[in-house]
């Protein structure tokens, strides 16, 4: 009678540490994906030789920028180089540097010296971008693309790309308002009995009324790839936003 009390018990201890350590799964996984998403290497920019001044001066903005990606941000601007790492606004720290690492080993890989001088790659976590001319606060209209999830919305379409819309629209307006230097907002909007979660960031480098007209010069000329899509994300230099019917960032409290 003792054993077989003394088993239940362990099987129940073994219950609720497996259930535990789901939940705990389940909340790092929020905030730890870091999938490659994508890349350019800028042929028209021009290319450059091994051992160059423009080499140089690439490596020691590299290891200037692994030093304060632990802030989640840093930016190098003059008339011949520009150079931006953004990390995404719930990933500082040691995710933002190791989101860094990844992607400038990446981007060495994947756009080499002779395919060009500039080049862009973005991670889920983190964007690495370097410019041959002097971009800083200006708005990159030219490199963005759109990721839609496979399963689409088949009731009540109208409705949700109105939910979706406003969603993107009230997260920008909380982006760029008040007290939020950052330009980063995440969100939540109910649509039937579902949430959706929603997330919108500008580039720190630019203006508040700039990241507005980014965000929706993006959300217009991407209608094709968000709309019916239970999820979406349009991804760009300058500005970015996504949501799922999931919670994807850690901490997403805003209830808009």
């Amino acid at each position: 009678m003792y054993a077989s009390s003394s088993v239940s018990k362990r099987l129940i201890l073994i219950y609720v540490l497996a259930i535990q350590l789901l939940l705990i799964n389940s909340e790092l996984s929020l905030n730890t994906t870091n999938d490659y998403l994508n890349h350019t290497c800028l042929v028209s920019q021009g290319k450059y030789k091994t051992g160059s001044e423009y080499e140089k001066l690439i490596k020691h903005i590299m290891k200037r920028f692994y030093i304060n990606s632990i802030r989640g941000y840093d930016l190098f601007g003059d008339s011949t180089f520009t150079a931006v790492l953004q990390c995404r606004g719930d990933s500082y720290g040691t995710k933002c540097q190791d989101c860094f690492v990844t992607a400038l080993a990446a981007l060495r890989r994947r756009c080499p010296w002779y395919k060009g001088k500039g080049r862009i790659i973005w991670y889920d976590q983190c964007l690495l971008s370097m410019d041959s001319k002097y971009s800083v606060g200006q708005i990159d209209y030219d490199h963005n693309f759109c990721m839609s999830n496979a399963k689409k919305v088949v009731e009540d379409r109208s409705e949700y790309i109105k939910v979706w819309n406003i969603l993107v629209d009230d997260l920008t307006e909380l982006a760029i308002t008040g007290d939020n230097s950052t330009l980063y907002s995440v969100g939540e909007k109910r649509y039937k009995g579902d949430m959706v979660y929603g997330m919108v960031q500008c580039a720190k480098d630019l203006s508040r009324k700039a990241c507005q007209e980014c965000l929706w010069y993006n959300s217009f000329h991407f209608q094709d790839c968000v709309n019916y899509f239970r999820g979406a994300r349009v991804v760009g230099r300058s500005c970015t936003f996504r949501f799922e019917f999931y919670p994807f960032i850690a901490k997403q409290v805003h209830n808009i």
